[in-house]
């Protein structure tokens, strides 16, 4: 019952908005994270669109690749972080 009371009780603060926080706009972004990938050698991008574009898991990865998860799991750090380093040298 304290709980239920709880919950109605609470207000909900309002989101501040997208300009306010300084976001970028996500047109400007993708276009320059599409530039970055384009730019990474063949099998880390390949490792990165399947996995956070095509949404498959590390295991369907190593699975379709005829690696070991843990590979994998190497290979997708190894392309995330070459990622990063071109995305904030692009910035």
């Amino acid at each position: 019952m304290l709980v239920d009371h709880l919950r109605r009780s609470r207000t909900e603060l309002p989101l501040p908005s997208a300009d306010d926080l300084g976001a970028r706009a996500p047109a400007i972004d993708a276009v320059a994270v599409r530039d970055v990938l384009d730019r990474l050698p063949e099998q880390q991008r390949r490792l990165l669109t399947l996995v956070y574009f095509d949404g498959f898991s590390l295991v369907e990865v190593a699975a379709m690749t005829g690696r070991s998860v843990t590979s994998i799991k190497t290979a997708v750090w190894r392309a995330r972080a070459a990622f990063a380093d071109m995305y904030g040298a692009a910035r």
